[in-house]
């Protein structure tokens, strides 16, 4: 099934502009995902970065658990795919590595994201912590680093994308 993508309003308010715009980009790497195979989609296709379309994806998964889950409602939860010993886990993919496993990890991540986001207002404080000052992050703080997240790995992914089968577009 195509990645549905559409513009987000031009004329809406602030809560509603952030929520498009966090989920176009969510979309446009879904998109940049689509038709390939899971040996292209772990192909890391610019040497020697191992940077690869299904470890962006599998990192995206991480990136939504933590700012949402952990730092936003304040949830202990693990990682899915670093651990301490390998601190990139989600970019060391093996062939037995699927995309559904790694599509499926991320959208329940995303789920799970709209669902916390929900609860809060733009200005509420966040439960848990993150970073050098140990201050809370605002839910709008939060949107902001998401879409600035997924805006810098799509233009990773427009290029693993080109080097794959030279697939284009924004």
């Amino acid at each position: 099934m195509p990645t549905e993508r559409s513009e987000p309003a031009q004329n809406a308010d602030e809560r509603t502009m952030l929520e498009g715009w966090l989920d176009y980009h969510r979309h446009t790497l879904a998109w940049k995902c689509e038709g390939l195979t899971d040996e292209q989609l772990r192909t890391a296709s610019v040497p020697p970065s191992e940077l690869s379309l299904m470890g962006l994806v599998r990192h995206m998964a991480e990136v939504e658990r933590s700012w949402f889950r952990r730092v936003l409602a304040g949830e202990d939860v693990s990682p899915l795919y670093w651990t301490e010993a390998d601190r990139d886990g989600e970019f060391h993919l093996t062939g037995a590595h699927t995309w559904r496993e790694a599509r499926t990890a991320w959208q329940a991540e995303i789920d799970a994201a709209r669902r916390t986001a929900a609860g809060f207002a733009l200005d509420d404080p966040s439960r848990g912590r993150s970073g050098s000052t140990g201050e809370p992050f605002s839910l709008r703080w939060i949107y902001t680093h998401m879409i600035e997240e997924y805006a810098r790995h799509n233009g990773h992914a427009d290029l693993l994308r080109e080097r794959l089968d030279g697939a284009t577009g924004d």
